[in-house]
């Protein structure tokens, strides 16, 4: 199928920055195959008119749990181990395994409505959150949780995991990562049998990493490490890691990280939402850490839009920092593009818009109120845009929305599910 996006203007790379200039993209199939010039024997079946549109390639959450979307506005100003043990883990042990499908869905309706084509998921009930990327098109990284103390290659967790891959082996947009769950609940012994399978398997790993106070304490009075140092020891971060949170991290920690390649997604709305403070993101880009962005799943963050993260990365570091000067949009969109294509290991897919990279592109609409007068589009998407600007959405080279229109999913369908879900978990309460 040959998609042409006539004469809009586009945000394109150029050495290490982002150049915005007029352009006329070239679809093929899955890839984009032309800027500006027509591919030799190209063959349009679908022209999008850019006339007051902008072309940005499809924003990456690179940590989420999509199937938590049911639980939104469910488990609010609570602690984080209130909020962790006293909630959230009795209402996942209710969840059946079609729960997970619709609230994954859910979750990926909201993403693509705003403007995200790719995203990194932890899961807890297996072939769920691989069946909905199927369904609606979009590009994932995905991984079973896993949580354990014994170094057992027979862990049924682990299984499972390796039974979910087989899933997405006709799937192109699927991949895969072992997710150890975190620290606190994965032992050193479990942890070393986690990294030593990722070795076998040339696996990439994504695990949470010093998210709250409770989880550094434990780890300084049981091991006399920071949870840094703890996953260091078991040889996680000899393989290709995605780190979520690292919030309670010192410079000792950030030097780990460097040095071992790890890539860190900062989740401020979601932190700032359990009170677990901020990452120190600015001290991070500076020791030249890939810090990449992601919102954390509905239970905790209360929505899955990038927009809204985008704003209040650059924010809350300018106000913490006291200077406007700390983490620019243009940083920003990087962080929430390229940084996190690179960290999925998908740079060479997806995360810019360059011939030969897969066709992963949002398409906002520019007269809008949030984006008039257009005098910064990129200062715009970080401090203007809240995602309901985002018109068109294109993932793999095919239209999963158009004119604000979800083409793959039957969104009637995903609301009269998830309302039946919260109904029977009791999640639908009206006192207010």
């Amino acid at each position: 199928m040959g998609i042409i996006i006539k004469d809009a203007l586009a945000v394109l790379p150029e050495g290490e920055k982002d150049v915005i200039g007029r352009h006329t993209i070239y679809i093929d199939g899955e890839n984009i195959t032309g800027i500006d010039k027509e591919p030799e024997g190209f063959r349009a079946d679908t022209t999008i008119d850019g006339k007051n549109r902008f072309v940005i390639p499809g924003l990456i959450n690179a940590h989420t749990h999509t199937y938590m979307s049911m639980m939104r506005n469910c488990a609010d100003d609570l602690s984080f181990t209130d909020w962790l043990f006293n909630t959230v883990n009795p209402i996942e042990d209710q969840l059946l395994n079609e729960d997970a499908y619709w609230g994954s869905l859910l979750g990926q309706i909201e993403m693509i409505k705003s403007g995200t084509t790719t995203f990194n998921d932890q899961q807890m009930n297996i072939h769920q959150t691989t069946k909905a990327a199927i369904k609606s098109g979009m590009r994932a990284v995905i991984g079973r949780g896993l949580v354990g103390d014994q170094y057992d290659k027979n862990d049924r967790r682990l299984l499972e995991a390796f039974d979910e891959m087989k899933d997405g082996e006709q799937c192109g947009r699927l991949s895969f990562f072992l997710n150890p769950h975190a620290p606190y609940s994965c032992g050193p012994d479990y942890l070393r049998m986690v990294a030593d399978v990722a070795g076998e398997h040339d696996l990439g790993i994504h695990i949470h990493l010093a998210e709250g106070a409770v989880e550094s304490e434990n780890m300084r009075k049981q091991y006399n490490c920071t949870p840094t140092e703890y996953v260091l020891k078991a040889g996680i971060f000899d393989h290709p890691t995605i780190a979520a949170h690292c919030i309670r991290v010192n410079e000792s920690d950030m030097q780990i990280l460097k040095e071992h390649n790890v890539s860190v997604v900062t989740n401020p709305c979601s932190n700032m939402k359990l009170g677990n403070g901020f990452a120190p993101v600015p001290e991070m880009m500076a020791a030249g850490i890939n810090v990449c962005l992601g919102t954390d799943g509905a239970a905790s963050n209360n929505g899955q839009n990038m927009f809204r993260e985008m704003g209040f990365l650059s924010l809350i570091h300018k106000g913490t920092h006291d200077t406007p000067e700390c983490i620019s949009a243009k940083e920003t969109f990087r962080i929430a593009t390229i940084n996190g294509a690179k960290a999925l290991q998908l740079g060479d897919k997806t995360g810019s818009i360059e011939v030969g990279k897969k066709a992963d592109l949002a398409i906002l609409k520019l007269d809008t109120p949030s984006m008039m007068p257009n005098n910064n589009l990129l200062a715009a998407l970080c401090y203007s845009a809240n995602g309901s600007e985002v018109d068109t959405v294109i993932i793999n080279g095919q239209v999963v929305m158009e004119n604000r229109e979800i083409k793959t999913v039957d969104e009637e369908r995903v609301y009269y599910e998830i309302r039946r879900i919260c109904e029977r978990l009791g999640l639908d309460k009206k006192e207010y």
